[in-house]
Order: C-alpha cells, then sequence, then structure tokens
C-alpha cells in the first residue's frame, strides 16, 4: 500500500472500558480517525440521523472518520458525557454503568484508540473513509481479529515493560487488517483514491503511476495497461476516484512533494527533476496551483 505509507498513519491505543449494567454515553466529534473495538459483551452506536445503529458484538471493529459525534450505550436511558466518564477514572481501563458500583449486570468490555497522520494523510484518508466502517467477528479474518483484539487488551491493561508500544504496534495491525477488509468490500466506499486502488480495473495504471510518478504517463498509456480502450478507462477512472486520470497524477506528485518538502532535505531543482518536470519554476508553478503556496514556504511552514 504504497499510498497508506504516503500518509503516516499510525495507531495509538487510547483507553479500554469496562460498563455493568445500563449504560449510555455521548461521544463528541473527534475531528480524526479513531477506532473502537469489542472484546467481550454487546452494545449499540447511533449517529443520531434517523440511520439504523450499529450493533457491536465481540470481535467487532469501528473505524469512525471523527467528522460526527455518537451515543454509545446499551439502553435507552439518559446519555452521560464520555470524555468526562473516562476522566473520572484512574488507569487504562475506565468504569461506568447503572452497576459499576458492584460490578453487577451485563458487562460490556471495549478499547479503542485514534489514528494519527500526516496532514496529506488527512486530505487523502478523511475524504476517502464512510463515516463508519464495521468489521464483523463473522469476517473471513476472524481469526485475526481475535487474536489481535485479546493481545491488544492485555498490552493496553499489562504493567510489563515494553507494552505500550506493543500495544501501538497490535493496534496498527488492527487498522492495517481493517483497512484490508474494507478494500476488499470497495463497492460501499465512497469515490476517491481509496476506491481506486481497491478496483482490479484501474489498478495496472495506479501501479504505474506510483511507479514511476516522474514520467510523462500519456492516457493512451495507461489505458492499454488497463485493457480498455481510452473513453472507456476515462470513464471509470473517474467514476471510481473521482477526477480524470492525469489530475490523479498530478495529485499523487503533489502529495510525494509534500512528504519530501516536509522531511527531507533534498534541493527544489531535484525534486522537480524527480517529479518529471523540467525546471523548478515549473514544478513550483504547479505546486502553488494545487496547494496555495510555493513550495519553500510550504517547506518552511511544515517544519516550523
Amino acid at each position: 500500500m504504497a499510498t497508506l505509507a504516503l500518509t503516516e498513519a499510525r495507531c495509538h491505543v487510547s483507553r479500554g472500558f469496562e460498563a455493568y449494567g445500563d449504560w449510555a454515553l455521548r461521544y463528541p466529534a473527534a475531528g480524526r480517525l479513531k477506532f473502537s473495538a469489542m472484546v467481550e459483551g454487546s452494545c449499540w452506536i447511533d449517529f443520531g440521523d434517523g440511520a439504523p445503529r450499529i450493533e457491536l458484538r465481540p470481535g467487532d471493529v469501528v473505524l469512525f472518520d471523527g467528522r460526527r459525534g455518537f451515543v454509545k450505550g446499551n439502553a435507552d436511558v439518559p446519555a452521560g458525557d464520555a470524555v468526562a466518564a473516562f476522566e473520572a477514572s484512574d488507569g487504562p481501563i475506565a468504569r461506568f454503568g447503572s452497576g459499576a458500583a458492584d460490578r453487577s449486570g451485563p458487562k460490556a468490555v471495549g478499547i479503542g484508540g485514534h489514528v494519527s497522520v500526516n496532514r496529506t494523510g488527512a486530505e487523502l484518508l478523511l475524504r476517502a473513509l464512510p463515516p463508519a466502517i464495521v468489521l464483523r467477528a463473522t469476517d473471513e479474518r476472524a481469526q485475526t481479529f481475535r487474536w489481535l483484539l485479546d493481545r491488544l487488551l492485555h498490552e493496553a491493561t499489562t504493567v510489563d515493560p515494553g507494552a505500550s508500544l506493543a500495544a501501538n504496534t497490535v493496534a496498527q495491525l488492527l487498522f492495517v487488517e481493517t483497512l484490508r477488509a474494507c478494500l476488499a468490500d470497495a463497492g460501499s466506499l465512497p469515490v476517491g483514491w481509496l476506491r481506486a486502488i481497491a478496483d482490479d480495473r484501474i489498478a495496472p495504471s495506479l501501479r504505474l503511476m506510483h511507479g514511476d510518478p516522474g514520467r510523462a504517463w500519456q492516457l493512451e498509456e495507461l489505458a492499454k495497461a488497463a485493457a480498455m480502450s481510452r473513453t472507456t478507462f476515462a470513464e471509470r477512472f473517474r467514476d471510481v476516484a473521482g477526477v480524470p486520470p492525469l489530475t490523479y497524477l498530478l495529485n499523487w506528485r503533489m502529495r510525494l512533494a509534500e512528504r519530501a518538502l516536509r522531511d527531507d532535505d533534498i534541493s527544489l531543482s531535484a525534486l522537480a527533476h524527480s517529479l518529471g518536470y523540467t525546471s523548478g519554476s515549473a514544478f513550483s508553478t504547479a505546486f502553488k496551483r494545487v496547494n496555495g503556496v510555493a513550495p519553500k514556504r510550504y517547506r518552511e511552514a511544515s517544519r516550523r
């Protein structure tokens, strides 16, 4: 997943919870990717938009795009504040619910965290994902997910050396497995790059552009790689990616340029050449047209 690597996505475990009896908590919009996994028991998630509630069972995982708040619970009781409930609990596991005092009633155990991405990742992932991706324990990867969930809960609650590092590593694997399952059901994804890379028919052309972004690719070459006519290929590409093929190539070059400007000390002329531009000025013009700021200023701002 070259594109995923470009986002520098990293998963981080936040807190786990044990809920007893009846409970409901209101979670605010996080403004970033978050995940929640059920380890034991059950609950539901309600976005409050009239859509059916998302029912969660042991082994289920949800990835949120973070744009909307929601209520999570197991009963139609007044929803408490999730932030306050977690802040009121010490340690890695928060406990709440009507039966929390004596740990009575139905028990639900879950764990969650967030996904940090760079600026490029925020533009790519947040636009490409639906509000919530639900991965069921009944998925063909169920055994892998169950192992990851159990391991994640163990590492998040143990005091063994290296537990935090191990928990984040396992969370990273969980995130990758979730995206893989998402790509396997590409038809449910919004139009965008994530749906595009999951489309078998245009995948050969994407591999060409990702593998050699500095080449002056022509529409005929890309269509030939996809075994389609120019017209059919261009229509198919726009349908799944949301932009024409050569616009996608331009955007891909700009994403590569952003990462290089942030992280590397490569000169603008060398960067321009690696991305297929004949001069630094031609590259600067294209970069400013897409990003609204000159490459040099982008580099200075990102490093501040």
